[in-house]
């Protein structure tokens, strides 16, 4: 009985060793060491206090595309003032709903991709219930790295394809 739990235990530290040893590396391509590797913008952002936050028209001049730093699913600050006008209406419209789909750069595995998306999309759901939206209007999507915006292999390419993507 004794040998078992020993085994058990023995096992369940070895995996978790394993888990932590699957972990992805920065591997940068030696062509954009020291460029700007910021990802362009795609729509602009409007301040809130410039918008009623309950028209369509209103949405349609707010960022969609959130960007993430390598190995990153913390929100960048920039993106908290167009996902609160998303939220304003999102709340205003509770018949309304939003799909966030998340998506990594091609380095990690497929696995690991997949969760890191799935975390970026929490991390930006979590900004939109904490502004009052439903978590029923919310739908999360994890693409990993299946769908790059950006083909190549390069820290620019990467940049832009560590994103979450807000759909109506």
């Amino acid at each position: 009985m004794r040998a078992m739990n020993i085994g058990k235990a023995t096992a369940l530290a070895l995996t978790v060793v394993w888990a932590a040893g699957c972990s992805t590396t920065n591997t940068t391509d030696t062509d954009t060491m020291g460029g700007d590797t910021a990802p362009a913008t795609t729509t602009q952002a409007v301040s809130d206090s410039s918008m009623s936050g309950t028209s369509m028209a209103d949405v349609k001049n707010l960022a969609t595309i959130f960007y993430f730093d390598f190995d990153k699913s913390q929100v960048m600050p920039e993106a908290v003032t167009a996902l609160r006008g998303h939220a304003k209406y999102l709340v205003a419209n509770p018949s309304a709903s939003v799909v966030l789909e998340g998506h990594a750069d091609e380095r990690g595995t497929r696995e690991y991709n997949m969760a890191l998306g799935e975390r970026r999309a929490q991390a930006v759901a979590r900004v939109l219930t904490v502004n009052g939206v439903s978590s029923s209007q919310i739908e999360l999507v994890s693409f990993g790295e299946e769908k790059p915006v950006v083909m190549g292999h390069n820290e620019s390419s990467w940049a832009q394809n560590r994103r979450v993507e807000l759909k109506y």
